[in-house]
């Protein structure tokens, strides 16, 4: 039905309002409709707090209205006590005569067993209302529990000539302000903000939220013979961060020492680390080699890449992307360049 898809339409927008403060939960939005009317809104608004149903149901001054209308959510609802009561209990509860989502949670907690209690208790269940839209907004949620990994965000800024720095690793600045303050917006957005030893080296980064509103990742960065000075920005203890070693074991002021055999692959203890922390996504800032082992191993789900029109004649190579790109868009004198790694066909393979 038309009217089905307009208000799961709803539904998302007030759930992407959760964004950068839900994980590692998804994001939820909740519509209740009466007799082709909104009577209710919600959406899921930070990681142990209400979810989106609970906030549409509490929205609605005159509980006696619930009494067979219909909600809208674009996960399925869960029926299972975790943080928060279920809420196909609540659902029930007062008579809400349909039930209408996007996707099933694939959390084994839920995975079809909220659509189950509701429709033995008479509930209508209609799933798989905008669906695709459903994946599209919680890839960070269903990356990490159906593939067992943080979703991984590739990002660089290239010149116009293809390179990522000048050859003393200098890399400030290639894109424009705008192209900047996006980048904080998107660290607000993900869990995790990962760099190599270089860029920790040479570009001295906070890695933290400054042109934007909005929390600061967990700062990640290799330095596996502990080469990054004690006065880096990266050291300062301002927020969470861990340095990936091969040395050390130890927490000091915020900073989690986190030691490393040497005979195991870099890349792939860091992203189970991640997973066993429960961080749903990463956003890796470079430098070239630790990009280009990500996508040796096809360890991404999305590259952003800024072009910028300066060019550097010489210096350090960005990586070279073999795919179909997904998006462009023009950042003033920048194009922000995007590509999805959702088909296999279209993997990076980098250049001979």
């Amino acid at each position: 039905m038309d009217s089905d898809k307009r208000y799961m339409q709803r539904v998302m927008e007030l759930a992407k309002l959760g964004a950068g403060n839900v994980s590692s939960n998804p994001m939820v939005g909740c519509v209740i409709v009466k007799d082709d009317v909104i009577i209710g809104e919600g959406y899921h608004e930070s990681f142990g707090k209400p979810h989106a149903e609970v906030n549409a149901i509490n929205s609605v001054t005159d509980k006696s209205q619930l009494e067979g209308a219909t909600l809208y959510v674009n996960l399925e609802p869960c029926s299972h006590h975790g943080k928060t009561p279920p809420c196909a209990n609540l659902i029930v509860e007062h008579k809400i005569a349909r039930v209408v989502f996007a996707t099933i949670d694939p959390n084994p907690l839920v995975a079809g067993a909220g659509f189950e209690y509701l429709m033995s208790h008479g509930v209508e269940v209609i799933q798989g209302v905008l669906e695709e839209e459903g994946r599209e907004l919680n890839c960070r949620f269903l990356t990490f529990i159906e593939k067992k990994r943080p979703y991984i965000i590739l990002k660089w800024a290239e010149t116009a000539d293809g390179f990522i720095a000048k050859e003393d690793f200098d890399s400030k600045w290639i894109s424009n302000t705008v192209s900047r303050r996006l980048v904080h917006k998107w660290r607000s957005e993900e869990d995790v903000v990962l760099i190599g030893t270089n860029t920790a080296l040479y570009d001295n980064p906070r890695l933290n939220v400054r042109d934007w509103t909005g929390r600061n990742p967990v700062r990640a960065f290799i330095d596996k013979q502990l080469q990054v000075p004690a006065g880096a920005h990266l050291l300062d203890g301002s927020q969470e961060t861990i340095c990936y070693n091969f040395i050390e074991q130890d927490v000091r002021n915020l900073v989690e020492y986190v030691k490393v055999d040497p005979m195991d692959d870099m890349i792939d203890v860091i992203v189970n680390d991640m997973y066993i922390r429960k961080h749903l996504s990463m956003i890796v800032e470079g430098g070239t080699q630790l990009l280009k082992g990500f996508m040796r191993k096809g360890l991404w789900d999305e590259i952003r890449i800024f072009r910028s029109e300066n060019t550097f004649g010489k210096g350090i190579e960005s990586p070279i992307v073999r795919a179909r790109p997904f998006s462009h868009e023009r950042i003033l004198n920048d194009e922000l360049i995007v590509y999805k790694n959702q088909h296999q066909e279209y993997a990076a393979r980098l250049s001979a």
